[in-house]
């Protein structure tokens, strides 16, 4: 055989052996939850058909027939009944409700949603042979309303509701799987995802009691969400044991601040014992939303020119544990006993007191008083600050009232009736119940008093207790009741433009539920009063000629030792008494800005005063003077004024924005938290034992959360 031909039969032979293996290596297999996702179709001779439900805790879907294999490999109801997704399905509101144990969960705000969502994923609905696939939407809000549940408990969102992977878009053609829940609401069908009908009044209704962590979490998004052309909620921080710090937004334009409109906070629970200001700043928010949808001009006005922030609880932590034990004493208990009991859950879960936890700047205050630059604004942190024990709860209000323009505020707490104002740290530090003013002691007596009279018993004889004995007519300066450094009113007023007060809101610091609804309503005027005070004093635009508002231009007020500076786009507020007073706006690089101001008694609203700078050369201490043009500002008369008094500018401005130079905070807290992962790990969540020996397989770690 020559050469050619051997070559040939060769050749032949390979290809007739590839086309062999060929026919035998098996084709590309269509994977069932690939084929359920319609991603391939299914092998001849193996397409699922619809088959009964018969689970039951998924009877009550808006279909009778599934299919199986399912989306999470379950090829049959054994193998869902046995499987951990389907033991977690039928507990998840027995848990969420539960709240961790303290009672009075969250969940009921998510059952059954969570539930037949997970339904929808296991026994996927059926028509004509082929899956349905669950609307991601539907998914997507669920979760929304349902994660700060499922974060109380400490448990993580199920891997099988991932809203990406097993649900589709309305364009992917889908169904919603709680559409039978849907009919069971009435008729109300934008209970998922919109807004319910205005003329329902018990939509929206105030439930007075107390409200456990998930459930607030829960009153105060389903509150933004039927207001959320006014409100939003968001979080400045988790607390030690990684609770959200969660705040509510009311603004004509939530999320962000708008130009020359004032911003005020009232913070409660700072004590995680003191509960009356969680609750009443949560029924608060409720009240203003109900008010706001049903067309009151008051409410409609007071949010349309101010933006609202409330944190109903800034120690969440404390609280669940006063919750649990904090409120068993009784008025036949020995005093001591008493005492004990009722503080239970003040401090957070370091055992820190938080108002006694911020920089203590009212002592730099007081070493400086009598030079002759003294200030009392803007005071900078001092360093070694950061080297001691820095509460994550102190540390996020911290950053939260830097990034915000505060400009009035309130902390709430309980075991007492009264208004107190700054200082809270005597003057004298042997002597403490020593009257201890700021410069603005006028203004802060008009705030407090503003609060006060718009209550009805604070002040009088009768609701005395505790240290509003000694109190005139419901207010009282801080330092006299009790003297301490590092209160968070103090801090607020020394390091910010913000003017705060702590607002004591009864004698007993845990109140039983049926005593909600009279405090309720004895606080809502004062609230509403105390946040309408924000339209107070002068407010107003300090610009350069080119009309460019001036960040960080301080505005002084001649014979007050305190300034306040502008905010990002030039504006600022000041609250100030009624009288004439002298104003003086300077910024580095411009010449200074003089006026004179009258503000009349019973102004109905803050007088609006410009100022308007030039550039120059000269050095921002020199002397020259910017002349300004007489001019009449709504009821304000604003008039050209030369001469000193005011201004200058604060020698330590730069150390102002070092704000924890050396980190000394997230080393501190790096080692707290890699301590707490420690015993985390040994340490499983109370719920852990309905799933562990239940004979379901491995257990399911899938719901352990993970450590940020």
């Amino acid at each position: 055989m020559d050469p050619e031909t051997r070559s040939r039969q060769q050749i032949v032979l390979i290809l007739l052996g590839a086309l062999t293996l060929a026919s035998c290596y098996p084709q590309h297999r269509c994977e069932y939850e690939d084929y359920l996702l319609g991603r391939c179709r299914s092998p001849l001779g193996r397409r699922p058909k619809c088959t009964e439900i018969r689970l039951s805790y998924c009877e009550d879907m808006p279909y009778t027939e599934t299919l199986f294999p399912n989306a999470l490999g379950h090829t049959s109801r054994e193998e869902v009944e046995l499987g951990a997704e389907y033991l977690l399905m039928s507990v998840v509101e027995t848990l969420l409700s539960s709240g961790g144990g303290g009672g009075g969960g969250g969940g009921g705000q998510c059952s059954p949603d969570v539930r037949m969502l997970g339904c929808a994923v296991m026994t996927p609905r059926c028509e004509h042979d082929w899956p349905m696939q669950p609307c991601r939407h539907v998914c997507e809000t669920v979760r929304r309303r349902c994660a700060a549940a499922f974060d109380a408990i400490a448990m993580a969102w199920p891997y099988f509701l991932d809203c990406d992977r097993f649900f589709v878009s309305e364009e992917e053609g889908c169904y919603d799987p709680l559409e039978g829940l849907r009919v069971e609401q009435d008729g109300d069908d934008d209970y998922y995802g919109g807004l319910p009908p205005a003329e329902d009044p018990s939509f929206g209704s105030i439930r007075f009691g107390h409200h456990s962590e998930a459930e607030l979490a829960s009153v105060l998004s389903q509150t933004a969400e039927r207001c959320s052309d006014v409100a939003r909620t968001y979080s400045i921080g988790r607390s030690y044991e990684g609770r959200d710090l969660l705040a509510i937004e009311f603004s004509g334009n939530p999320g962000r601040h708008e130009l020359l409109e004032p911003e005020v906070r009232l913070v409660g629970n700072m004590h995680g014992n003191e509960a009356l200001g969680r609750q009443l700043l949560l029924y608060l928010a409720q009240d203003l939303c109900n008010e706001y949808r049903q067309g009151s001009p008051r409410v409609q006005a007071l949010i349309n020119t101010t933006r609202i922030h409330l944190l109903p609880s800034m120690n969440p932590d404390g609280y669940e544990v006063a919750a649990a034990g904090g409120q068993d004493a009784t008025e036949d208990e020995e005093e001591g006993r008493k005492y004990g009991a009722r503080n239970v859950g003040r401090t957070n879960a370091q055992g820190i007191d938080l108002n006694r936890n911020f920089p203590d700047l009212a002592s730099i205050v007081y070493r400086r008083r009598r030079l002759r630059t003294y200030r009392t604004d803007h005071i900078a942190i001092p360093d070694f600050y950061w080297f001691g024990k820095v509460a994550p709860e102190t540390y996020a209000v911290m950053k939260w009232v830097r990034s915000i323009p505060f400009m009035l505020g309130a902390n709430l707490h309980g075991g007492d009736l009264v208004v107190a104002y700054p200082y809270d740290l005597s003057k004298h530090p042997q002597q403490h119940k020593l009257f201890s003013p700021t410069p603005d002691e006028k203004v802060f007596k008009i705030i407090a008093r503003t609060y006060a009279d718009s209550h009805p018993t604070m002040g009088r004889d009768q609701a005395w207790c505790g240290s509003s004995r000694a109190s005139k007519n419901g207010i009282i300066n801080g330092a006299q009741v009790s003297s301490f450094a590092g209160s968070m009113q103090d801090f607020s007023y020394l390091h910010t433009n913000c003017y705060e007060v702590a607002v004591n809101l009864g004698c007993d610091k845990f109140p039983a539920e049926e005593d909600m609804e009279n405090a309720w309503h004895e606080n809502q005027e004062a609230f509403i009063s105390f946040l309408e005070g924000a339209h107070r004093g002068i407010k107003g635009l300090v610009k350069d000629e080119g009309g460019n508002g001036i960040k960080g231009a301080r505005v002084s007020v001649r014979g007050v030792r305190h300034d306040v500076t502008t905010a990002e786009q030039g504006d600022y507020w000041r609250l100030l008494a009624p009288g004439v007073h002298i104003l003086t706006a300077t910024a580095a690089g411009y010449t200074r800005a003089i006026k004179r101001v009258r503000l009349p008694p019973g102004m109905p609203h803050a007088g609006r005063v410009d100022f308007v700078l030039t550039k120059t050369a000269l050095e921002p201490n020199a002397t020259a003077l910017n002349r300004v043009e007489e001019e009449v500002v709504v009821v304000v008369r604003a008039e050209e004024e030369e001469g000193g008094g005011g201004g200058g500018y604060y020698s330590e401005q730069d150390d102002y924005e070092r704000f924890d130079p050396y980190n000394h905070f997230e080393r501190y807290t790096a080692s707290a938290l890699a301590a707490r992962r420690q015993e985390r790990r040994a340490e499983k969540p109370w719920w852990w034992s309905f799933f562990v020996g239940s004979g379901g397989g491995a257990a399911p770690t899938w719901l352990l959360r993970k450590e940020d």
